[in-house]
């Protein structure tokens, strides 16, 4: 059986993607159609499901800032969230109930309210995933994406205590003795080198985290999170995230596919599932209202609060428990997973067209924020050359180039952290985003030359060349690719120069390396 449900998910993933949808929509599709053609879950795809969920914890925690956990507009917009919208939800439902338009929405009272409770939450699978594809975990956006994310999490922790009434374990007050192991686990991160030992351990802290924590009785997840923070600021955490990373999107394949074998719904539970998933736009904009009011700008409010439109899969979890309970009946569990479903579906579409919409809306987006909110930039004063991107690559043109222009090269970095380190190094670095409009029109009014893309992503810099069209940029543009595919679409595009720094690596180390034949 399990080579019919990964011969599936590959036919599935592989037909969506040559459509220009995310594969992650073909894996969804898949477990539906095994579903309904009988097929059933071998035991082996829920721990492929539970270990991939477990990494992207693991993983998060990799680059995390818990400060970020504790501004207002991160935990405040959370929990103000969910009330206000468990109280959206009981609203509308009493009033489709009394409408009449599916005999679902009749259900008691507090059966509404679960039902509030469970939607309230935005997938992390879904979010990171997205933020993941563009580069922008670190970005202001991803941020408080990611930090909305977590406290909704420890919300979903306290649910769980309450409604089970398993309280954690007396030992669970042990676990503050993690930090004190702090210096032992960097130690075993420095000599685990840089082979298969590093993602070994990697498996070995995320999995050992949730252990911890489920021996604890409390929610393994959090384990890998905090294990994951605790790593958050060694050296080598960047490193480990990278390893892990193909592993992660691997094991989640097995999440997406399980979600099609919660249950089949019948067409009065797609339509019900329908109704609900309208209500998308609702939880948009309860979002984008809240961080605007807690000075968030009109930008990054817009990108987080689409980042979040969507439902969780802690939904399953909340309806899974309220059928056990008998507070609920097995139908709402197919409803929820229907429309956590199409959220991912419609959550997915939407972010990838999210800059550019941005683009040519950002007035009627702004015209929201509170006074002082917009972002202000840093010009590059005198800048000829723009690397953006400062990251190995974009550090080493840079500094290539530094010797010979001057002051006429400067790097353009989206993650504030690395722009404050770079500027105690020494390196002329503004704060900017690849695929802000705004920065591209303040930027573009200068007399620059050159545009070096040395982008992470494929799209991140698919993105910057569609804000550089738009922002009527006339110079001449350079990026990196990893695969020729990816080059040759550069190039089609208009890139005059794309640098392949896998296959023309060992033409950069010759050329390095031809002073010790001049030297003999």
């Amino acid at each position: 059986m399990d080579f019919i449900w990964i011969l599936v998910a590959f036919l599935c993933g592989f037909v969506v993607k040559q459509l220009g949808m995310p594969p992650l929509v073909g894996f969804l599709a898949a477990g539906f159609g095994l579903h309904a053609a009988g097929v059933q879950p071998a035991d082996s795809l829920d721990t492929l499901a539970d270990m991939g969920v477990t990494l992207m914890l693991f993983t998060i925690g990799l680059k995390l800032n818990v400060k970020a956990l504790l501004k207002p507009e991160v935990w405040a917009s959370a929990t103000v969230h969910t009330g206000l919208w468990i109280g959206l939800m009981l609203s509308v439902l009493m009033l489709a109930g009394w409408l009449g338009l599916s005999h679902y929405f009749a259900v008691p009272f507090h059966t509404q309210a679960l039902i509030g409770f469970a939607l309230s939450f935005s997938s992390t699978v879904c979010v990171v995933k997205m933020l993941e594809e563009a580069s922008e975990l670190k970005t202001r956006h991803g941020k408080i994406a990611l930090g909305v994310l977590i406290i909704q999490d420890i919300v979903a922790v306290v649910f769980l205590v309450a409604s089970t009434g398993k309280m954690p374990s007396e030992w669970a007050l042990a676990l503050f003795g993690l930090w004190l192991v702090k210096p032992l686990l960097g130690m075993l991160l420095n000599r685990a080198g840089h082979g298969e030992l590093l993602p070994l351990l990697g498996f070995f802290l995320a999995l050992g985290g949730a252990e911890l924590f489920y021996l604890v009785d409390m929610k393994g997840d959090l384990g890998a999170l905090l294990l994951g923070i605790l790593l958050a600021s060694h050296e080598k955490a960047s490193e480990l995230y990278k390893a892990l990373m193909g592993f992660k999107d691997l094991f989640l394949i097995g999440f997406f596919l399980s979600i099609g074998f919660t249950a089949l719904p019948t067409l009065d539970m797609a339509l019900t599932a329908v109704i609900i998933t309208l209500l998308l736009v609702a939880k948009f904009v309860l979002f984008f209202a809240l961080l605007l009011m807690f000075r968030v700008s009109g930008r990054s409010s817009y990108l987080a609060a689409l980042a979040l439109t969507n439902f969780s899969e802690f939904g399953l979890i909340v309806a899974h428990l309220s059928v056990e309970k008998g507070w609920m009946s097995q139908d709402w569990l197919v409803i929820i997973a229907l429309v956590m479903s199409l959220s991912f579906i419609i959550s997915t579409f939407a972010y990838r067209k999210a800059h550019h919409y941005y683009a040519l809306h950002k007035e009627k987006i702004n015209r929201y924020e509170r006074a002082g909110a917009h972002q202000q930039f840093e010009t590059p004063r005198g800048a000829e050359v723009l690397v953006l991107g400062m990251g190995r690559v974009g550090k080493g043109a840079y500094q290539t180039l530094r010797p010979d222009y001057g002051d006429k090269v400067w790097g353009i970095e989206s993650d504030p952290e690395r722009v404050a380190k770079l500027k105690a190094e020494g390196l002329s670095v503004v704060l900017g985003d690849a695929d802000d409009m705004e920065f591209w029109q303040r930027v573009c009014t200068q007399n620059i030359r050159l545009v070096m893309l040395a982008l992470p992503a494929q799209q991140e810099i698919l993105g910057a060349m569609d804000m550089l069209s738009l922002a009527g940029y006339q110079g001449k543009v350079a990026a990196v690719a990893r695969y020729d595919d990816e080059r040759d679409a550069l190039l089609e595009l208009g890139v005059d120069v794309v640098f392949n720094f896998y296959s023309e690596a060992g033409s950069g180390f010759a050329a390095e390396s031809r002073h010790l034949l001049l030297a003999d």
